[in-house]
């Protein structure tokens, strides 16, 4: 039997994905330029922002490079770093009407303030943004209260790719997606990211209506991609409701985006003192995550906005739970949980008539199985002992065409 081999899963990296023309301009700019500089981007220009403090926030409004020539906004690779300091009347960087822009290695400080998002698309009633980058920046302190948000989209947006940023006591980490179901995040990439210690979610995408149709945006069925983060709650309080670790609402029930797929492996979920680590609607993969440190339940499969229509279950250890998956509803079209290891006190609750092949022992006895368990993440290792956490091969036919699916 195949099982999740540990926390390494959480911290793999992946290459860049921009492609820079070959013709690019490069433009150096400091605090007392960049503005001005920006509007004058074109596609393929690289914007090399110096290192220091930028006391007005990074409109990104109207740029619109081309998939051969990305425009690259970015600040120094190394430290010191060009660090953007909030102010009340503004989000961060603010992105409207734009498409194939890369936002790089910047240090966004929400100063505690209650209001500024520190990464924002916009609103629903703007043109939508897609192809976008937000990558290997710094997000810390937008945490002035729970609606405080470090990445946000609310217009239409696809094809975002969301990669190695630390975002760091925020109200929320992200939330993809407008809150009336509006606005979808579509075919979208969340991968190699640190989220510590938010108030509310660390990550929460919103469900999604009966799309209208938007200029460009993919109808074809398409997959959001949820890979080698590391989403940590602290024990704070939520003024505005206590929250998952992460939550992914469902697709729309027909038309463009009802076949959709989360497809959600190799995260790291730790600690949550009052609600799950992850809950999900619609159509979901889960597979090959740790899943550690939660009085309630660990993975909450169940109705929210929109019903729980497909739900593959696989090779995931979950340790120290109140219940390791709790199914609230057989789902509509499917369901398969198989191969995971449990160390719970309820491992499996809920409806479910196809969940086999699982492993589950007590919290107690974890030791007698795997290397090191612990609810500390600097000293975990869930990799199993010596002839242990074994059975009959699974059968992964089901599920081959899901990405990375044999771990």
């Amino acid at each position: 039997m195949h099982q999740n081999t540990g926390l390494k899963l959480a911290l793999v990296l992946v290459s860049g994905l921009v492609v820079i023309s070959a013709h690019a301009a490069t433009i150096d700019a400091n605090p007392s330029n960049y503005r001005s500089r920006l509007s004058t981007l074109q596609p393929g220009d690289i914007l090399n922002l110096a290192a220091g403090n930028y006391s007005n926030n990074l409109p990104v409004s109207s740029l619109n490079g081309t998939a051969g020539a990305w425009i690259i906004i970015q600040g120094p690779a190394t430290n010191p770093p060009a660090i953007f300091l909030a102010d009340i009347n503004n989000n961060t960087v603010e992105i409207r009407n734009s498409s194939y822009v890369a936002i790089r290695n910047l240090t966004l400080n929400g100063q505690g303030l209650d209001g500024p998002f520190g990464v924002s698309a916009g609103t629903a009633s703007e043109p939508p943004t897609h192809h976008i980058l937000v990558e290997g920046c710094t997000i810390t302190n937008y945490n002035g209260g729970q609606q405080t948000v470090g990445i946000s989209t609310k217009t239409p947006t696809w094809a975002w790719t969301i990669r190695r940023n630390r975002i760091i006591n925020a109200g929320t980490g992200l939330y993809l997606g407008n809150s009336d179901g509006s606005c979808p995040f579509v075919a979208g990439t969340i991968e190699n990211n640190l989220v510590q210690n938010p108030l509310g979610y660390c990550m929460e995408i919103k469900f999604q209506n009966v799309r209208s149709a938007v200029t460009s945006m993919p109808t074809n069925e398409n997959r959001t991609v949820i890979r080698h983060n590391v989403f940590i709650k602290n024990d704070a309080a939520s003024p505005s409701g206590d929250r998952p670790n992460m939550l992914v609402g469902g697709f729309p029930n027909s038309g463009a985006g009802s076949n959709d797929l989360y497809e959600i492996y190799g995260n790291f979920f730790c600690h949550n003192p009052r609600e799950s680590l992850m809950q999900a609607s619609g159509r979901v993969s889960i597979h090959d995550n740790i899943f550690v440190d939660v009085v309630g339940t660990a993975i909450r499969l169940a109705d929210h906005d929109l019903p729980l229509k497909l739900a593959h279950v696989y090779n995931n250890t979950i340790y120290s739970a109140g219940t390791g998956i709790s199914v609230g509803a057989l789902p509509d079209q499917e369901h398969d949980i198989f191969g995971n290891l449990l160390f719970a006190t309820t491992s499996i609750s809920g409806a479910g008539t196809n969940v086999h092949d699982n492993l589950s022992y007590t919290k107690a006895n974890a030791g007698l199985y795997v290397a090191n368990p612990s609810t500390n993440p600097g000293a975990m290792d869930f990799f199993p002992l010596a002839g242990q956490c074994q059975g009959t091969a699974l059968n992964l036919s089901g599920v081959s065409g899901e990405t990375d699916y044999s771990g």
